[in-house]
């Protein structure tokens, strides 16, 4: 290895490629999904401000009674168009000065943002201070997926990755009930108070990952073998002289020196080039795991389910027969969090690749059943109806989708590009989120497509697409290590991936079982200092 760093010996036995985990170590991957609480406040606080009177009046006028088109446009896609560039720069920062490192960072630029729109008392500097919160929320949603990827355990990795969607989940509950509580304030308190709010989320994040390790597969990019062991060894609460923790760190350094021989590093622009080399036709190649990600970022957008978060509110205003919009969206906001724990069991017993299929077939039922409603009659019982549906389509997305398409990007990525894969994912989650958030007020308001429930058919439609997409293109990931789902991806097609089991490790196929090789491969670094 470059830099002189000791090659520990690898196994041959594919049970050995992962230490068994203690409840503390447990306890510290999950911390880490505590990072979507101030994501999903972000996203989720807007709905309810855009609605207030006295918000209103400070961006329309005193006499307006709703946002502008162009103005709800703008102040809720101009955070996501943060996001996107702030996920591709954290792509480059958490190859340069680490996973951890960068997240803390990233929580720095959202407080930096948050202090812009608390000052706010017009459009301008809360325009400003949202773009500036979305390049720290862009860092931030990211980086956090890539690192809880790779410090958590392989049987419990869905399970932990969907508890970041969870959390997502319970910050846009919060928001909900944050703006239910100060929206008939009439004062700047009204919408000062649930902006002033996310700054507490970031500071936990924040405070608390300075006292988590960093993950050791970026310190084997890095070639410092020793603090790759004693991070990993502090992760799965076993001793650093331990045969287990030997093996498992000698298959992540094994998978690693298999990926560089494939694709060499180069320079800044090569790293970057790497994710689009290979055919389009082997599902393996860079290429195609990087349109995988990135698309699955998109279909997660295609669902709809930001419509109803963004912009619920004002929707079930223009229904006319709900007396309390906020009560309403408050309610479909608890049933998102309700239902996203029961992907915490699903994403490991049932798998990734069926939850994605069925979860996608349900809500294109939902959403078509609103539409033709919607269309037919605008009754009190059909607004009933329209609603109770709304919420077993969220239900479906919760369970499936919201989680799933995040625990799929952590893990289809090799090590020496997946610092910037998930980066490139999660930046394109974010171009579809702010696509969507520009276009959708133009759809829906009454001076402009007047669409009211008819958006519906189009959100149906596109979750047609995400059905068939998800039968021909998602593999099944649940139970096998990072490292695994390489060889796997190698080896199957997304139909053929559930029945794949793993039968070699990298340490064996690149000679690290073996204690001449390991030897040579040592004095061989040495020479190189």
């Amino acid at each position: 290895m470059p830099g002189g760093a000791v090659v520990p010996q690898g196994s041959a036995d594919v049970s050995r490629v992962e230490a068994p985990v203690t409840l503390k170590a447990y306890a510290m991957c999950a911390f880490a999904a505590f990072g979507g609480i101030f994501f999903g406040y972000d996203s989720g606080y807007i709905s309810g401000v855009m609605g207030m009177d006295y918000f209103i009046h400070q961006i329309e006028g005193p006499n307006a009674s709703a946002l502008s088109g162009d103005h709800k446009s703008l102040i809720t896609s101009i955070l996501s168009a943060g996001t996107f560039f702030g996920a591709l720069i954290a792509g480059d920062l958490a190859d340069w000065v680490g996973r951890r490192t960068t997240i803390i960072g990233g929580c720095a630029v959202f407080l930096v943002g948050v202090v812009l729109q608390t000052a706010s008392a017009g459009l301008g500097l809360l325009v400003a201070g949202r773009l500036v919160s979305g390049f720290g929320v862009g860092a931030v949603s990211a980086i956090l997926i890539l690192y809880m990827s790779e410090i958590a355990p392989r049987k419990v990795r869905g399970a932990l990755v969907s508890g970041y969607q969870f959390c997502v989940t319970v910050g846009l509950l919060l928001a909900s009930a944050v703006d239910y509580a100060t929206q008939n304030r009439t004062d700047s308190g009204s919408y000062r108070i649930p902006i002033a709010l996310q700054m507490l989320w970031a500071l936990i994040l924040g405070i608390g990952l300075f006292l988590l390790p960093e993950s050791p597969r970026f310190f084997v990019k890095k070639s410092k073998l020793d603090s790759a062991a004693k991070t990993l060894s502090r992760l799965r609460g076993q001793p650093i002289e331990s045969d287990l923790i030997q093996d498992e760190l000698a298959e992540i350094i094994a998978n690693h020196e298999y990926e560089l021989s494939v694709a060499p590093e180069g320079g800044y622009w090569s790293t970057w080039g790497n994710c689009f080399r290979g055919s389009l036709t082997k599902s393996s190649s860079n290429l195609r795991r990087t349109i995988l990600g990135t698309s699955l970022q998109m279909m997660q957008q295609w669902t709809g389910v930001n419509f109803v978060f963004y912009f619920g509110t004002t929707f079930f205003k223009q229904l006319g027969t709900i007396e309390n919009p906020f009560l309403i969206s408050l309610i479909t906001t608890l049933v998102n969090v309700c239902s996203t724990p029961i992907s915490f069991w699903s994403m490991e017993r049932v798998g990734r690749r069926p939850l994605l299929i069925w979860g996608a077939l349900g809500m294109v039922i939902c959403q078509f059943i609103v539409a033709i409603i919607g269309t037919v009659t605008s009754s009190d019982s059909a607004v009933k109806c329209m609603i109770a549906f709304i919420c077993i389509y969220i239900f479906f997305f919760a369970s499936t989708w919201g989680p799933g398409a995040w625990v799929v990007i952590g893990e289809i990525y090799p090590l020496p590009m997946r610092a910037r894969g998930v980066a490139l994912s999660t930046a394109s989650n974010w171009l579809w989120n702010c696509i969507i958030a520009v276009i959708t007020p133009y759809m829906v308001d009454e001076d402009k497509g007047n669409l009211g429930a008819k958006v519906f058919y189009i959100w149906g439609g596109l979750c047609t697409i995400c059905f068939v997409y998800a039968y021909f293109l998602i593999p099944e990931t649940k139970g096998l290590t990072l490292e695994q789902v390489d060889r796997m991806l190698e080896e199957t097609t997304p139909r053929t991936s559930a029945k794949w089991v793993p039968h070699s490790t990298y340490a064996a196929d690149m000679g690290f079982t073996d204690k001449a090789a390991v030897s040579h491969v040592n004095d061989v670094g040495k020479e190189e200092v």
